[in-house]
């Protein structure tokens, strides 16, 4: 089973971790089947019931004991107070903001701590990664988590497993740069199958240094294709470096891909597409005049910093830049190995 959209993003033991998750009066969704995407709004129970005088029974995992709609409710209502005799209300103006993506409301969602997260992945914890990502919420970063959480599958697959079905559903939906390519891999990974492409241990941050550099400054650099390393394209011109020390990737050709400092509207496209995310239109408005006009980055710099969202802006810009990172890359028939594809878990560093 497996938590639909919201911050629980992650698949969990119904026997045991919702319980830990959420608490009395909580919120989440729940996806039954990910294929058909039956999607159900779930809410705790506000206070204790005995089970036995009101179910009959006493269940011995989280029990759906109230409810409408087709499933789970076995009388055929289709709304809360349907009666079957009153006459079927008007359509919503629109749909309930769970369907949106752009659910549970701001004030419930609590943000990722990344450094928690990567830190976890270095370790190569399972147990760590998961609970970095459980309860919190994931779909503005699901290129960094994604990737966190395939490099742990050898370990724990049958806790991990879930969590990656999720990730790629998640992804399919949100569709973003490079979102295809992530879930394609991550799906090669859960099936066992090899990588579609050229597999190699890439560092993101590294090829996004090279596509964030100032083209005034930079024509650009070199990854290499075998070890995975970024050098600027300096070091190969000996007339800037010295014939002694300059790089000859003319002599293998094969192994270096020349990367160009990418479009500086890719930039400008990441404060809009953040400011259009705010569920809250003051917010969203403020964050869209922010970045209208000249010294727009600097503006929507601030604007960000005195809203309190450096963080958040600074995660989904990160996870923006990687997609395309991922994605020029899956355009030249390269693939990221993420420690995915050795077989075997990763070491826990001691």
């Amino acid at each position: 089973m497996a938590v639909g959209d919201g911050p629980l993003a992650v698949g969990v033991d119904m026997t045991a971790a919702v319980a830990r998750t959420v608490e009395r009066g909580e919120e989440f969704s729940f996806t039954f089947d990910l294929g058909d995407d039956w999607t159900h709004r779930c809410v705790v129970g506000e206070q204790l019931i005995d089970p036995v005088e009101v179910l009959g029974i006493r269940p011995s995992s989280p029990l759906p004991y109230w409810g409408w709609g087709s499933i789970p409710d076995q009388y055929g209502r289709r709304w809360a107070e349907d009666d079957g005799e009153g006459p079927v209300p008007p359509r919503p103006a629109a749909p309930h903001p769970m369907l949106l993506h752009a659910w549970p409301g701001q004030g419930q969602r609590r943000a990722l701590d990344l450094v928690a997260l990567r830190r976890a992945t270095v370790t190569g914890d399972p147990d760590a990664v998961l609970e970095a990502i459980t309860g919190v919420e994931i779909d503005e970063v699901l290129q960094q988590v994604g990737a966190a959480v395939g490099s742990v599958l050898a370990q724990h697959p049958e806790r991990v497993e879930p969590v990656l079905v999720s990730i790629h559903h998640r992804l399919t939906m949100r569709g973003g740069t490079g979102d295809r390519e992530l879930a394609e891999d991550l799906l090669a990974l859960l099936r066992g199958d090899t990588l579609a492409g050229r597999v190699v241990p890439v560092d993101l941050d590294a090829v996004i240094d090279l596509l964030d550099a100032d083209p005034m400054m930079t024509a650009g650099g070199f990854l290499d294709l075998v070890t995975g390393e970024t050098i600027p394209g300096e070091l190969t011109d000996p007339a800037e470096v010295g014939e002694e020390y300059a790089v000859d990737v003319d002599a293998e050709p094969d192994r270096w891909l020349w990367i160009e400092p990418g479009d500086s509207r890719d930039g400008w496209q990441d404060m809009a597409a953040f400011a259009d995310l705010q569920r809250d239109a003051g917010l969203s408005e403020r964050l869209q005049r922010a970045h209208d006009g000249k010294g727009a980055f600097r503006r929507f710099r601030d604007t960000v910093e005195d809203e309190g969202l450096s963080d958040r802006w600074q995660n989904f810009s990160t996870d923006r830049r990687w997609g395309r990172a991922r994605e020029l890359l899956a355009a030249e028939g390269i693939r990221v190995d993420g420690g995915w594809t050795r077989g075997e878990p990763t070491k826990p560093v001691p």
